[in-house]
C-alpha cells in the first residue's frame, strides 16, 4: 500500500473555502482509492479539520510515512514559514512520523489551462450580466459588439508582502498570456490586499489602454472569502465607470485538472523528487 497523501492548507474563517477543500480532498479520495493510497487534508490554522488532527488520525490507522502536498499557488512567505513550523510540531508529537513534500502547484501549464477555461467562461456570459450600477437600470439597447482584442484580462493573486511571491504572480500573467491569451488587448496584474496595484488599479490600467471590457480573473484555487472580495472591489469599480464592461470569472476550483496536478505532485514525491 502506498503513503497516504496529506493535503495542507493554510486556513481562514470561510466556511465556503472550507466546504470546497473538503469536497477537493474527497474527490482525491475517489481517484487514489483505485491505487489503494489513503487521503486526508488538514489546516495549519483558523479552520477545521485541524492538520494535527488530520496526522493523528493516519497515524492511528498505522500510516508513519506520508507525502505531504501543500495546496498553494505562490511561494508566500508567511506560509513557507507557517507550514515547516507546523510539521515540526507534529514530528515532535509523532517521532516515528516521516514526510516527503511534493512540489507547490505553481505555475504549471494545467493549472494556465484552467485559468484559460474560466476566462472562456467569463467571456461567454451574456451581456446582460454585465457590471453596472443599480441605478443605472436595465440595458434598453443591444449592446455595441466588443471584440477580443478591445478586451483586456486582469489577473488578481492574493497579495504577499513578500517580493518574490508577489513577482511570481507577474510571472504566471505573463506566461498566461502568452501561452492562452495572447489574443486580448494584455493582460494586467493585480491583487486583493498587501500590495499594489489593487484590483480597482488593473482595471483602471485597462481602461487606460483603451478596453472596452475587461475580465478580472481570480489566480486563486478555491471560493471563499478573498473571491468575495475580487468580486467586490471589481463591482465597485464597475459601479463608478458604466461605459466598462467589467466580467469576473471564477476560481480553479474543485476539478478534475487540478486532481491530475496534485496525484502527478504525489507520484514525483514518492519517485523522491523534493522541492
Amino acid at each position: 500500500m502506498k503513503p497516504p497523501l496529506l493535503l495542507i492548507g493554510q486556513g481562514s474563517h470561510d466556511d465556503n473555502g472550507s466546504a470546497e477543500f473538503g469536497r477537493f480532498v474527497h474527490r482525491l479520495r475517489c481517484r487514489l482509492d483505485q491505487t489503494a493510497a489513503a487521503v486526508s487534508g488538514g489546516y495549519v490554522s483558523k479552520a477545521r479539520p485541524r492538520l494535527s488532527d488530520s496526522i493523528a488520525s493516519l497515524i492511528a490507522h498505522g500510516h508513519h510515512r506520508m507525502v505531504a502536498l501543500p495546496l498553494t499557488l505562490t511561494g508566500d512567505a508567511r506560509i513557507d514559514a507557517d507550514i515547516p513550523a507546523a510539521m515540526a510540531r507534529e514530528h515532535a508529537r509523532h517521532p516515528m512520523l516521516t514526510c516527503d513534500y511534493g512540489r507547490p502547484l505553481g505555475s504549471d501549464p494545467r493549472i494556465l489551462a484552467l485559468l484559460a477555461e474560466r476566462l472562456a467562461d467569463a467571456a461567454a456570459e451574456v451581456a446582460s450580466l454585465r457590471l453596472v450600477p443599480a441605478a443605472a437600470g436595465p440595458l434598453d439597447d443591444e449592446p455595441e459588439r466588443i471584440e477580443i482584442g478591445e478586451t483586456a484580462v486582469v489577473l488578481v493573486g492574493d497579495g504577499s508582502t513578500s517580493p518574490a511571491s508577489n513577482a511570481d504572480v507577474h510571472r504566471v500573467s505573463r506566461l498566461f498570456w502568452e501561452t492562452h491569451a495572447h489574443e486580448y488587448m494584455t493582460v494586467e496584474t493585480a491583487f486583493v490586499s498587501l500590495t499594489p496595484p489593487g484590483v480597482p488599479g488593473g482595471i483602471e490600467r485597462c481602461r487606460r489602454l483603451g478596453a472596452k471590457r475587461v475580465i478580472v480573473v481570480p489566480y486563486l484555487l478555491f471560493a471563499g472569502g478573498v473571491l468575495d472580495r475580487v468580486w467586490a472591489q471589481a463591482m465597485a469599480y464597475a459601479a463608478g465607470h458604466p461605459e466598462l464592461d467589467v466580467r469576473c470569472a471564477d476560481v480553479i476550483g474543485d476539478c478534475e485538472g487540478l486532481a491530475d496536478v496534485v496525484i502527478e505532485r504525489y507520484e514525483e514525491a514518492l519517485s523522491g523528487i523534493a522541492w
